[in-house]
């Protein structure tokens, strides 16, 4: 196999090869090696890699499930796996271990993932773009210079490239469909609670946070989910899951759904108007299909709730970040932070417990004005960003002019307007690549439903894959022109 024949398989049909012993775990390994060794230099998406699981795996170690012996990268973000080192893309966390096991990396290695390394994320995942002091800028495989999105754009810019076809996403904010918007992959955050984040957090983020994966198929994405939605012992919730398994479900032509169409300014930024129109064809594509198709709005709120929402993220960030500093003995400080980061660290020491349930209190009466829209409809679409891609520079925490009072309306106002109500829902939200903007950029499409409602986002995805095809669609930075 070369690495172009590679390339072209999603993961369940490299999964397929394997079973049907027509390639090798091993070998499989060896081709996403080399597809990072060949691409790497120019995207920035892989920050470490696992020698003993490339050229050193031991094949008996793989789990049996349905993604067996299939090369996979985790994001450099909380703790995942025992004795590997997790830095959160911060020079105060460098050389940090994990010191057990997440119940997700447990859940991973039983599908049969390869873990073969890490990919880059922003500081603290707190951006909408990856680009860091620590690893540098991680490029769209579009075009090079131009954003992967983030924070999971390591992971989304490696899949697009065709180095690995699935990786480890997070999302707090849009953290999995930002990147999979800018980098045209499939990018699924599930519901509140569906994936368990223990066995050390209850809820990520406050419940805003969740992981899953970035995918080239809906297929993928369906089929992990089943593979990484099981209750944990001592989860503090569990949500309904339905009777038959995602991968099923998702092949399934959906009932007729009243679907939604979202393009008013949620916190004030401009919608490009070709994102508007390639929103609207889906909306027409839909109602072709027999749904019912209304042009209708969202709101969350504005700029007071964004910056409520603010205030829960970073409230306790300076014990967090001291904590960090105390295992690798460093000083968080301006050698071991990003200015934007620092100025929310020292901000985040002013916090007080009345500020954290005030900017509670906001958030949950924003969550539930933003919920009246599932009263008159079963489907939100909209853009998954406002804008394309855009050159490094623009929502960078290595930015000085950025501080904990602009924060929110300089990086992140822009890339999470139509991402971040959905983490305030709790609701599942899918971005699929379902357009090309006329300057060269894939526009990501958003599809969301009610909360627990995963397999009706993954039908409608499904069939808008069968409808309008993204396949066919390579990017400049890809291992098949690499040859």
């Amino acid at each position: 196999m070369n690495l172009s024949e590679y390339a072209s398989y999603d993961a369940l049909g490299l999964a397929e090869l394997v079973a049907r012993r027509e390639v090798t775990p091993r070998e499989l390994a060896g081709l996403a090696a080399r597809a990072i060794q060949a691409l790497d230099g120019e995207l920035r998406s892989v920050v470490e890699t696992y020698p003993d699981r490339i050229e050193g795996l031991d094949e008996a170690s793989l789990g049996e499930g349905p993604f067996r012996g299939v090369p996979f990268l985790m994001k450099d973000v909380f703790g995942h796996e025992q004795g590997r080192k997790i830095e959160f893309g911060s020079r105060l966390c460098r050389g940090m271990v994990g010191e057990v096991d997440s119940f997700l990396m447990t859940q991973f290695r039983a599908s049969g993932l390869n873990a073969l390394g890490r990919t880059a994320a922003p500081e603290y995942s707190m951006a909408g773009t990856t680009e860091s002091m620590m690893f540098g800028n991680t490029s769209s495989p579009w075009k090079a210079g131009c954003s992967a999105g983030g924070s999971s754009g390591g992971a989304a810019a490696a899949v697009a490239a065709g180095i690995v076809p699935i990786a480890h996403g997070s999302d707090i904010g849009g953290s999995i469909r930002i990147p999979a918007s800018w980098c045209g992959g499939v990018g699924l955050k599930p519901s509140r609670m569906r994936v368990s984040v223990g066995p050390t957090v209850d809820e990520g983020g406050l419940g805003f946070a969740t992981n899953h994966v970035q995918t080239k198929t809906v297929r993928d994405s369906a089929a992990m989910l089943d593979c990484i939605s099981n209750p944990q012992l001592g989860d503090p919730f569990v949500i309904p899951r339905p009777a038959e398994p995602y991968a099923a479900l998702a092949g399934r032509p959906p009932k007729r759904l009243r679907v939604g169409i979202v393009l008013n300014e949620i916190l004030g930024t401009r919608v490009d108007p070709e994102v508007a129109g390639a929103v609207q064809a889906v909306g027409r594509q839909l109602e072709g299909m027999g749904h019912e198709v209304d042009l209708s709005s969202a709101d969350m709120g504005g700029m007071e709730t964004l910056a409520a929402i603010q205030t829960i993220f970073f409230f306790g960030f300076k014990e967090r970040l001291d904590a960090y500093g105390a295992k690798t003995k460093q000083r968080p400080g301006p050698d071991t932070l990003e200015p934007a980061i620092l100025s929310l660290y020292e901000w985040s020491a002013s916090l007080t417990a009345g500020d954290f349930m005030r900017a509670l209190s906001r958030a949950n009466m924003a969550r539930r004005t933003l919920s009246r829209f599932w009263g008159a409809h079963d489907v939100w679409l909209s853009p998954t960003t406002a804008r394309v891609s855009e050159p490094w520079g623009q929502y960078n925490l290595a930015r000085h002019d950025v501080n904990a009072e602009n924060a929110a309306s300089e990086i992140w106002r822009d890339p999470l307007q139509f991402t971040i109500p959905h983490n305030l829902m709790g609701t599942p939200a899918i971005s699929l690549p379902l357009a090309m903007h006329s300057n060269g950029m894939p526009i990501g499409v958003q599809i969301a439903a009610p909360p627990a409602q995963e397999h009706v986002v993954l039908q409608l995805g499904h069939a808008l894959e069968q409808a309008m095809p993204w396949k066919s669609r390579l990017p400049a930075l890809h291992v098949s022109r690499v040859l």
